[in-house]
């Protein structure tokens, strides 16, 4: 409960431009920005922006935010809305992960902040990089690392979460879209939900492999929202009165649709994820 006098602030520290959430994990905050070295953002959702600067990942203690430590390097940007990095920190097993705009993808030291390994996602994948830039949070589960990543045959592509060598790779698309990696249980087995631009599917986590996929394509390539289960139904929605709501099977790893969103029916999320209650969603 907010007490009738409000909230008072611990501490503040100035950072530069970005879209990114903070992650807190072991008492320190994770946070990215883009230090503006050269041009001036702006704000132009049918353009892209090109800048020169500096992509930076701040750790910073929870306590009184002093600086534990930072990394940061040189990446000139091409993106529409080009104020900074989208993807919040991923932090597990004393290793942070951070994707930046343009598909920089570095592991640290969680403590230190010392670079483990580094992929560049547009160089090694042949991505053109997509008018709103890399997005999707990594999603780390085990001793596994799960990325969107984009390019053919690499929309969805598994690192091992200490060395950063590639497991294995799947799904082609026009654009791999801004939606995070979800995991999910289904059918008795685990589930990784990708959602790109022309549909959402069902992988094994293990091997990539393609249980099942059904056409979901929203406008614009803006598949963003992160899917949302509860019971057996599954629910993703976008931009265009584009959504549906599926059934997973309850023995084997598969879904059909149960119902489809139009201009008047549906929940249509733009950017934001709902959330499901019960029989509602939000």
């Amino acid at each position: 409960k907010i007490p009738d006098s409000g909230l008072s602030g611990k501490w503040r520290d100035p950072i530069a431009g970005g879209y990114s959430g903070p992650a807190v994990a072991d008492g320190r905050v994770y946070v990215t920005d883009y230090k503006v070295a050269q041009g001036a953002v702006i704000n132009n959702p049918g353009g892209r922006n090109e800048l020169q600067g500096q992509e930076r990942i701040w750790c910073l203690d929870a306590e009184d935010g002093s600086l534990i430590w930072k990394h940061e390097y040189d990446c000139e940007y091409r993106v529409s809305y080009a104020a900074g990095p989208r993807a919040t920190p991923t932090v597990k097993d004393g290793r942070v992960y951070v994707l930046g705009a343009m598909g920089d993808f570095t592991c640290l030291d969680a403590a230190e902040g010392n670079v483990l390994w580094a992929r560049d996602f547009a160089q090694e994948y042949s991505v053109d990089v997509q008018t709103w830039g890399f997005c999707g949070h990594p999603l780390v589960e085990d001793d596994t690392v799960y990325c969107l990543v984009g390019g053919e045959g690499s929309v969805a592509v598994a690192f091992d979460a200490a060395t950063g060598n590639e497991k294995w790779r799947a799904l082609s698309a026009k654009e791999p879209g801004y939606c995070p990696p979800t995991m999910i249980e289904a059918g008795g087995t685990r589930q990784l939900v990708i959602w790109h631009p022309q549909a959402i599917n069902g992988l094994n986590p293990e091997t990539g492999e393609v249980y099942w996929s059904v056409e979901l394509e929203p406008n614009y390539g803006m598949s963003i929202m992160a899917p949302r289960k509860s019971g057996n139904y599954l629910f993703a929605s976008g931009i265009g009165d584009v959504g549906a709501l599926l059934m997973l099977d309850r023995d084997k790893p598969a879904a059909e649709v149960v119902w489809r969103s139009d201009a008047t029916t549906g929940v249509h999320c733009a950017n934001s994820t709902p959330v499901i209650d019960d029989e509602t969603i939000y």
